[in-house]
């Protein structure tokens, strides 16, 4: 089960109805020349990336659980309401504390205005 794509003006849950963190699935909300917004569910114990880095800049919503978040070497506990942003080209890990939902937003470099 998955959510739909987003479309312009109309709202959209984060959530399903009846879902849980462990049925839950990682999927592309939206992706433009400028931006993409991704629904990314983190198990517990697993990373999704390892000193990653995007040429944009990204922001992080953690929405149920919670991850760890390290760049420069230094891990952020980050909690459910928690947000950050961290500039294009920064090596950043992130992984699952507990099993997590988390918004990642990605901007393109250079695109889309």
């Amino acid at each position: 089960m998955a959510i739909p794509h987003a479309a312009p003006g109309i709202p959209t849950d984060l959530w399903l109805e009846g879902e849980s963190l462990s049925e839950a699935r990682t999927n592309a909300l939206v992706k433009t020349d400028a931006f993409e917004a991704i629904r990314l569910v983190i198990p517990a114990g697993h990373e999704v990336c390892r000193n990653h880095q995007m040429e944009g800049p990204i922001t992080v919503q953690c929405l149920a659980g919670q991850i760890a978040f390290t760049v420069d070497n230094v891990t952020h506990v980050v909690r459910q309401g928690h947000w950050l942003f961290l500039p294009g080209g920064v090596p950043h890990t992130i992984a699952g504390v507990e099993d997590s939902l988390v918004l990642l937003t990605v901007m393109f470099r250079g695109k889309g205005g």
